[in-house]
């Protein structure tokens, strides 16, 4: 497909980007918060199996990225070059999804922890090979610099939205019906939609100006070579400001349900008020900032959303009331959502043409692995440290306290040093 020129994205283009970005961002939600709460309710309240799951989940998305994407590229096929992954990824990401809580019919902790890390790792494949990897690129594919800031404000909106279903939802469920009921709902929702949003996707590619490509491996390996990182400079540094934004939020974003729950004294159903109305808040901002960042200078802007953001994460620490909650946690999470549309559409922008599946593969380096390596273990060394003492159902562990929202917001603060030594072009 030939982007170098402007073109229209159709209605049907609109309506399958959506239905997918959204179905996704619930599994992601779902994963990133109700696993590590399952996890903690259901085997152990010790806070280093969710870091170990997040590490195992986050260096899973990553490889799976690089591989995936680079592979996709390369792909030619009559259901089109992001197609196929995109479908069957989607079917079994669901199922993998409905597996999950199995797990807990373990009855020996230890064996129980390894094999919750197995299935949040084989979850994360799938999921990683259809949303990170093929629809991430194909979403890059179908857009142009004029538009991509509207494509990232849906895929922002879609991804809050998701957020405030699953938290919605979660919560009420999970306290009516327990986590089985919801995790069933979920893989069949990813299965459905994964289908019927999969069979209506067009894809296709450009073969007449397709170049030749080196070989599988020679072609992945060349992501370490140092002249790839002098030929993208610009979109180098942009991703170490995404890392270090990432890993200050990833220090508290694991344990923040926990943390609400045992800490605060929030059952799961008002954290589903509280979360659905903060989404709700942040997720106003997705689309006209999409679009003031085709416009506007997207380095001042994600400056301003990361200073801000880290203000709410701190203010966050000291209220202990719903309505406080509420306000403060909208405030971390809107500017976060602010810089982080800013940030993607730029990068999307700086990606190069005929690599755009295996470049969005080293973002995940940056934007996943890493900041869900660092993050999660820098929350529970903090919890251990400085948590309450806690015994659930027989297995030792610590309940969070405020210290990691105030460690994570400094971190984040961090992240502008790199923005700094980041050039726009006029054009991006």
């Amino acid at each position: 497909m030939n982007n170098s020129s402007p073109k229209k994205i159709s209605t049907r283009t609109w309506i399958v980007m959506a239905a997918l970005a959204l179905t996704g961002q619930i599994a992601w939600a779902v994963e990133n918060a109700w696993f590590n709460t399952f996890v903690f309710d259901n085997i152990t309240p010790d806070p280093r199996p969710v870091a170990w799951m997040v590490a195992a989940s986050a260096i899973t998305a990553t490889l799976t990225t690089l591989l995936m994407g680079t592979l996709c590229d390369r792909t030619k096929s009559r259901w089109g070059r992001r197609r196929p992954y995109i479908l069957v990824g989607y079917v079994l990401w669901g199922l993998s999804t409905i597996i999950f809580p199995m797990v807990a019919y373990i009855k020996v902790a230890s064996f129980a922890v390894i094999m919750v890390v197995i299935a949040d790792s084989v979850m994360t494949f799938f999921g990683s090979t259809a949303n990170d990897a093929a629809f991430n690129a194909w979403t890059a594919d179908v857009a142009t610099s004029e538009n991509r800031g509207r494509v990232e404000g849906l895929l922002n909106l879609s991804m809050f939205l998701a957020q405030i279903v699953s938290m919605v939802a979660a919560g009420i469920l999970i306290d009516s019906f327990g986590y089985y009921i919801f995790f069933y709902s979920l893989g069949g929702i990813v299965i459905v939609v994964g289908l019927i949003a999969g069979y209506f996707l067009e894809d296709s590619y450009d073969i007449e100006n397709d170049k030749p490509r080196p070989p599988f491996w020679q072609e992945f390996t060349k992501l370490v070579k140092i002249d790839v990182l002098k030929e993208n400079r610009d979109l180098f540094t942009l991703l170490l400001f995404i890392m270090v934004s990432n890993i200050g939020s990833q220090v508290s974003m694991p344990y923040l349900i926990v943390y609400l729950e045992n800490y605060i004294g929030v059952s799961k159903t008002e954290f589903s008020i509280i979360g659905g109305a903060v989404m709700l808040g942040s997720a106003l901002f997705a689309i006209p900032f999409g679009i003031l960042a085709d416009r506007w200078n997207k380095q001042v802007m994600s400056a301003v959303a990361i200073i801000m953001s880290s203000v709410g994460g701190i203010l966050l620490s000291f209220v202990n009331t719903l309505p406080m909650l509420a306000l403060t946690g909208l405030v971390w999470q809107a500017f976060a959502t602010a810089s982080g549309i800013a940030s993607v559409a730029w990068l999307k922008d700086l990606l190069p043409e005929q690599n755009r599946g295996k470049f969005l593969g080293i973002r995940m380096i940056f934007w996943i692995a890493i900041p869900m390596l660092v993050g999660p273990w820098l929350g529970s060394t903090l919890i251990q440290n400085f948590g309450i003492p806690t015994t659930i159902n027989g297995e030792a562990g610590f309940i969070p306290v405020p210290i990691i929202f105030q460690v994570g917001s400094v971190i984040a603060l961090l992240s502008l040093i790199p923005l700094g030594f980041t050039r726009q072009k006029k054009n991006a």
